[in-house]
């Protein structure tokens, strides 16, 4: 009998992005690689997330509900087992499933499923013990990221390569873009082991802070100048005219906290926010087209 290949895994998770802000569904960010992907592949016509950070990634790690997974909130112990904040022992991950089955798993980016780590009291981290699960004890065989929620991009508090807490440097670090130097690694050397890998990046753009790279920044220095009613307006304009919406249906009310871009204070500087977001967008972006370079390779 001829033993059947198995296929090699990435999951590739974005942090508080929206839909619309890929070039695909009609984006004026421009994201080539991802909207490449899915020329290629499939665009899934419903689509759900949990809201927040923290509980959809343990449902995408366990394949439960938030709350069945343990974290129905954040990483806070609220005190029932559905809002202890960290990933519940009795079940498994995917990691540890494929772990299990011959896989190496291999993960770089944001964990964040492993309670509540407080990025001013680093010193009170108790990382590893049994309310503080790391990666490598869910089931990865390498980790390089965050444990926590969120970190500065170029200078981060805390950063760990598999249980070691390391230091960086502090004059050309970004943090997408050396989770993806470290991805592209860890698959290298799944491939000198000739073992398939699962690989899961968890990015941790665009999720603030609002931090990228001055280069990347000035490619959208004025596309927000016109304000957000109108980018809103042309994306859902564009979206209907590609087909990619499941329904024709007409544009939401604009957030009521949200004042008209007319009547928006300091319009320069929210302008300019807009876009140091799509630049944190197209960076990441550009580090997925590193990782297909990679895997071509």
């Amino acid at each position: 009998m001829t033993a059947v290949r198995r296929p090699n895994v990435i999951l590739i998770l974005a942090d508080d992005m929206g839909f619309a802000d890929l070039g695909h569904m009609g984006s004026e960010i421009k994201t080539p690689n991802i909207d490449a992907m899915a020329k290629q592949g499939a665009v899934l016509t419903s689509m759900y997330n949990c809201a927040r950070c923290c509980p959809t990634r343990a449902s995408l790690l366990t394949g439960l509900y938030p709350h069945k997974a343990c974290i129905g909130h954040m990483g806070a112990n609220l005190g029932t087992a559905a809002y202890q904040g960290f990933l519940r022992e009795d079940t498994a991950t995917i990691a540890e499933r494929l772990r299990a089955n011959g896989y190496r798993t291999l993960m770089a980016g944001k964990w964040h499923v492993g309670g509540a780590l407080w990025a001013k009291r680093i010193h009170t981290w108790r990382s590893g013990d049994p309310d503080r699960p790391t990666p490598l004890q869910r089931g990865f065989d390498r980790f390089y990221g965050i444990l926590d929620g969120v970190t500065h991009f170029f200078s981060p508090h805390a950063i760990f390569e598999d249980e070691h807490r390391i230091d960086v440097s502090p004059t050309d670090y970004y943090f997408t873009d050396a989770i993806t130097d470290k991805a592209i690694h860890m698959i290298e050397e799944s491939v000198s082991l000739a073992q398939p890998f699962f690989l899961y990046l968890a990015h941790a753009a665009p999720h603030w802070p609002m931090h990228a790279h001055e280069q990347d920044i000035a490619r959208y220095e004025d596309v927000y100048s016109k304000g957000w009613d109108a980018i809103r307006t042309a994306r859902h304009e564009e979206m209907r005219s590609r087909g990619v919406l499941q329904h024709r249906w007409d544009i939401s009310p604009r957030d009521p906290d949200a004042p008209a871009w007319t009547d928006a204070a300091h319009r320069d500087w929210e302008a300019s926010r807009m876009a140091v977001y799509a630049a944190m967008v197209d960076r990441m972006d550009q580090s997925i087209g590193r990782v297909v370079k990679a895997l071509k390779r």
